[in-house]
């Protein structure tokens, strides 16, 4: 009877809104009934519930304590739930950062051969590379009677292979271009000294250079034939 009588704001509401504060209230309400507060129509269930003021505060506290207990268990009960849900949005999430950073690598890690420029750009440093060893004092005396647009033909599709680009080279091996030719190791030092001051012409990087010679180097030892 007494939870009919507080009208709006009766334990239904409480228990469909799942509040404690709504269960704090009632408890306000409830004495307030009993206390004959005329804001409540001047009605008093004192005689009809047959219990003392103090045994009223000892029940309400009670009734506080209880809802709060159920609260919590629930909030309890719902933490495992709440740390599956994290840990999946976690790890979606790191998933989510994971995958482009992915992409990323894969789509910035180019070969020599893209880095060069290309074959416009291996062309390019050829086509200046002849001309220097052409002017070189020092070791021009070996192409006099080359076919330089040949040279150049071939100077492209071989550092164009060796780079990682589609190019093939055709012409005869390193031994067999040179054999009896009389090279040394202070006159293909100087060939690679032409080649570096072109590639510094057309700005490419130290670690391009450093890769690049790294897979010309080895043809060092067909080429040499005298120290």
């Amino acid at each position: 009877k007494c939870l009919r009588e507080l009208g709006p704001r009766s334990p239904g509401q409480c228990l469909w809104k799942k509040s404690i504060h709504c269960y704090r209230n009632f408890v306000v309400d409830y004495g307030s009934f009993f206390r004959g507060n005329p804001a409540h129509q001047g009605l008093s269930l004192a005689g009809e519930l047959g219990v003392g003021a103090s045994n009223f505060q000892a029940l309400a506290l009670q009734a506080v304590v209880r809802a709060e207990e159920t609260a919590m268990r629930k909030w309890l009960r719902a933490i495992p739930v709440a740390a599956l849900v994290f840990s999946l949005v976690f790890a979606a999430a790191q998933a989510t950062v994971a995958a482009p950073q992915r992409k990323t690598t894969k789509a910035e890690k180019k070969t020599l051969y893209d880095r060069l420029g290309k074959k416009d750009g291996i062309t390019s440093v050829v086509n200046d590379f002849v001309s220097n060893v052409g002017a070189d004092q020092r070791i021009n005396k070996f192409f006099a009677k080359t076919d330089l647009d040949k040279l150049k033909l071939h100077l492209v599709n071989q550092i164009c292979e060796a780079s990682g680009g589609p190019c093939k080279y055709t012409g005869r091996s390193m031994k067999e271009a040179h054999q009896g030719m009389g090279v040394s190791g202070s006159d293909f030092n100087a060939l690679v000294d032409d080649l570096v001051k072109s590639l510094n012409k057309f700005n490419v990087g130290k670690t391009e250079q450093d890769e690049l010679l790294g897979v010309l180097g080895p043809m060092k030892g067909d080429i040499v034939e005298k120290q």
